[in-house]
């Protein structure tokens, strides 16, 4: 009877409408409402009936919304009961950074498995399809098996049971042609009292930036902290240290002549938001080998857009081997970073923060600027900023590269110019915003600007880089061109002596550049390339170079030029960071090997020639107070 009286009302209200639609119409096309309207008296009494049947039907509704109300909480308690149940083991397989190698590309993957059921979990097995020319590069917390295509991963001796409120991680670096998804994983273990899928979803990786949620605080309820054997006593931060130019030179507060003789060590560029290598290394071990091999200086290649997460309170997470690093457990990503410092400073070692890409990616240096389609100007200034001036009273860090490797061709878009405009895209003048904008914060640290990659061959009609064709440009590596020195030098006014020059420079087994054709010498390399592109900086005392990427296989055709590159870094001390302490570069490999712990003893040898000795071969540091590691002294030491 509700329904006939409701449908009567509707029908009676549907007639006056049609009625005054009929005989009035629409204003114009776009307007479909119903003009106000005259209406009869017999169509107002209609109109009163259907209204008291309309009032009678919403009171019926209100009963029946409050019964739906009830079925639907009723409902709604089963759907948190069934939720509850199936977290009682939490699963997580993740794509974590990947690279190319080759053919192939290296793709690694993040897995976390929770238990919060009361028994304990065991026997658990994962199955991932990789393809049938997949290999397996690294892996941590696992054995693995690769058999027609499929991967399965079992526990090793210390991830096999998991006990309640337990977790474990393990990670897995895979070669394949194919694409690995993660969200392609399945899931089984013993013990599992409720069905378990892997946990991908935007809502879990959400959790895992916040710092409450981290997968690495897994002793929020432990109060106890593990400690690490080889954890150094970390002494006070200090503002002594403190580096500025003079010249060509690089000196300390005393104007005594330095030469940092450092490293490069990535991973917080590429997504692991850590140090790439954890997973099968320690920390502490790997940071205290590289002072007790004599690197003064660590260059930390890291990602605007994790600076920038740091700052707004975001804490993406550190992927680590936990059972090898338990002492960072607890921990979020900055936390681990400014842990890192703290054991930097304690092995008398100083850091110098390489903006390496705008966005977190292992190729994220492919891209040519400072900024991407998710990272602008501002965000990259600003992460300068925030860098400077959270540590400007620790001269553990002394020295910021403003960014790795501007680059471009000229008929590429986009692609950094260096010119004297103020041009977005111009290198010369970011450079200069960004570095006073660094030393606002903090006016002692170091400014390293690199260059960039094609510069004009004649200025006066081509200078504002305007052609498009590539004959009219000289060629360098990326951030390897700085001829537009000559023309417009880096001016960062009354802050001229924090101005450090960095050309990166590599052998022909990156790639095969004009000047190794043939045959070449250390006079054909300085003629060819290094010194109209950045030698004459520092020969005729524009100011200091820092060649903050050198490095390679230690094989031809590549020795010969590095052999060539570290005369000319001996013969006219030219600081340097060597490329690098990662195994994981596919085209240069490390100075460790693939497990992360063994040194290149081969290649050690031929980069210690270059690191900075005293007379009885004892490393020297750039710290006042602190020796470098066991087997170096402090700049005190060596100067008095």
């Amino acid at each position: 009877m509700n329904k006939f009286r409701k449908i009567l009302a509707t029908l009676l209200s549907l007639s006056v409408a049609s009625s005054a639609f009929l005989f009035t119409g629409c204003d114009n096309d776009e307007n479909t409402s119903v003009p106000k309207t005259e209406i009869s008296e017999e169509e107002s009494e209609n109109e009163e009936e259907a209204e008291e049947a309309e009032e009678e039907d919403e009171a019926q509704e209100e009963d029946d919304e409050e019964t739906t109300k009830k079925d639907k909480k009723k409902k709604e308690s089963k759907d948190t009961e069934e939720k509850t149940v199936s977290k009682d083991i939490i699963f997580s397989l993740k794509n974590g950074n990947s690279w190319p190698e080759g053919n192939t590309t290296i793709t690694q993957l993040d897995g976390t498995i929770t238990n919060n059921q009361a028994s304990a979990v065991s026997g658990w097995k994962v199955t991932l399809p990789v393809g049938d020319d997949a290999s397996v590069k690294n892996s941590w917390g696992l054995t693995y098996d690769i058999s027609d295509g499929t991967l399965t991963i079992t526990p090793d001796n210390n991830t096999g049971s998991i006990l309640s409120n337990g977790s474990i991680n393990f990670g897995i670096q895979i070669a394949s042609s194919e694409n690995i998804d993660a969200n392609s994983a399945s899931f089984t273990a013993n013990n599992i009292s409720s069905p378990v899928s892997n946990n991908t979803s935007e809502e879990n990786s959400n959790n895992n930036n916040n710092n409450n949620n981290n997968n690495n605080n897994n002793n929020s309820n432990n109060n106890s902290i593990v400690s690490s054997p080889d954890a150094k006593e970390v002494p006070e931060p200090t503002t002594d240290d403190w580096l500025s130019v003079k010249k060509n030179k690089i000196v300390d507060a005393d104007g005594n002549e330095v030469w940092i003789t450092g490293c490069n060590w990535f991973g917080y560029n590429t997504g692991t938001n850590i140090f790439d290598g954890l997973w099968n290394s320690d920390l502490n071990q790997s940071i205290n080998a590289i002072a007790d091999h004599g690197f003064n200086l660590i260059r930390i290649p890291i990602s605007t857009e994790l600076v920038n997460q740091w700052e707004d309170g975001v804490y993406p997470e550190a992927n680590f081997n936990q059972a090898i690093n338990a002492y960072l457990l607890g921990m979020n990503s900055l936390e681990i970073f400014n842990y890192i410092i703290d054991q930097c400073r304690a092995n008398g070692i100083k850091i110098m923060i390489d903006f390496h890409c705008a966005s977190t990616d292992a190729s994220g240096h492919v891209y040519p600027m400072w900024y991407d389609e998710k990272i602008s100007e501002d965000d990259f200034i600003r992460g300068l900023e925030w860098i400077a001036s959270t540590y400007k009273n620790d001269d553990t860090i002394v020295a910021i590269d403003l960014e790795n490797e501007p680059h471009g061709k000229p008929d590429e878009t986009p692609r950094a110019k260096w010119d004297d405009s103020k041009d977005a895209d111009n290198w010369k003048h970011i450079a200069e915003k960004a570095g006073l904008a660094v030393l606002k914060k903090n006016p002692n640290l170091l400014i390293m600007v690199e260059g960039i990659e094609c510069y004009p061959i004649d200025t006066k009609s081509n200078g504002d880089f305007s052609s498009k064709d590539k004959e009219d440009y000289y060629f360098n590596w990326w951030g390897g061109n700085l001829r537009g020195v000559a023309d417009n030098p880096v001016d960062l006014g009354k802050y001229n002596d924090k101005l450090v020059y960095s050309p990166h420079d590599y052998g022909p087994t990156v790639y095969a550049q004009p000047w190794f054709e043939g045959g070449y010498t250390f006079e054909s390399l300085m003629e060819d390339c290094w010194y109209d592109n950045w030698f004459y900086i520092f020969d005729k005392k524009k100011a200091p170079l820092l060649i903050g990427e050198w490095g390679g296989f230690m094989k031809e055709p590549n020795l010969t030029w590095m052999t060539y590159c570290r005369q000319l870094i001996k013969e006219n001390k030219l600081h340097h960071t060597f490329w690098c302490f990662n195994a994981n570069s596919g085209d240069t490999g490390g100075l460790v090997l693939d497990d992360f712990k063994t040194w290149d003893e081969e290649k050690y040898a031929f980069v210690k020639e270059v690191l900075w000795q005293d007379d009885d071969g004892s490393f020297i540091g750039l710290d006042h107070e602190i020796p470098l590691g066991e087997n170096g002294i402090t700049l005190s030491e060596y100067y008095d």
